[in-house]
């Protein structure tokens, strides 16, 4: 029985690497964003590759679901679907996200606010996620991985990612040929570059984020959503 493992993420983190890493594993299929078309279809939000999104991908998230959680071509032993979790709108129908087992990559918010800020100057809670994904973590739970403990001891932070998603560690999880893949969503020639040059995670680097002073009050507020989250990690994370 195939193991859907839908990881949430909120933007400016280390989602597309955490896709290369389980895209690399032979028993994986992978998804990419697959309900981005169906929020910008409901936003009305005009990102880069807009039209392509919308063309490339169903805009009903009923019919999302049912992909996700319906049959799968082929042996794949595990379904990693790649989620942003401010893409979960409220509009969208809850119900289906039981038969997912789900997992949350998080990050210090003080980073996600410095990188966001480069290039959106005023983001909200929502855009970066995080009641989304407290919300998603109440109800259904999941391992927790932090992007710094990721980037610090890639192998050990995935073994304790696996073991709690039930299923076992593939070395091929750390390393990755470069370029692009044929799962990428057709978005990735706007934000791709970085990862489609890279061949595993890069080394983490402790430099203090440089959050402009404006943007202070929404680290605060985001700063609960995390340390809930960050309190489930595994206790021996680096």
């Amino acid at each position: 029985m195939t193991i859907r493992v839908a990881m949430w993420s909120g933007p400016r983190n280390i989602s597309t690497a955490m896709m290369r890493s389980f895209g690399s594993r032979a028993d994986t299929v992978v998804a990419d964003e697959p309900l981005y078309a169906h929020y910008l279809a409901e936003t009305g939000l005009d990102h880069p590759g807009r039209e392509e999104i919308l063309a490339a991908q169903p805009t009903r998230w009923q019919d999302v679901a049912h992909w996700l959680t319906g049959p799968l071509p082929g042996e794949a032993a595990v379904f990693y679907q790649k989620h942003m979790t401010h893409h979960l709108l409220p509009g969208i129908g809850r119900d289906w996200l039981a038969g997912l087992r789900h997992a949350f990559l998080i990050r210090e918010p003080e980073r996600v606010v410095a990188s966001y800020a480069k290039v959106r100057g005023a983001p909200t809670l929502e855009d970066l996620g995080y009641p989304q994904q407290r919300e998603i973590f109440r109800a259904f739970g999941g391992p927790v991985v932090d992007a710094a403990d990721v980037l610090r001891d890639p192998e050990g932070t995935l073994r304790n990612l696996c073991a709690g998603l039930g299923f076992a560690f593939d070395p091929a999880m750390l390393t990755w040929a470069p370029g692009p893949r044929p799962t990428d969503g057709v978005w990735a020639p706007h934000w791709y570059a970085s990862v489609h040059a890279s061949t595993g995670f890069t080394p983490y680097d402790p430099a203090p984020a440089d959050v402009p002073p404006h943007l202070h009050p929404l680290v605060d507020a985001a700063r609960p959503y995390y340390e809930e989250l960050a309190a489930a990690r595994p206790t021996d994370h680096s």
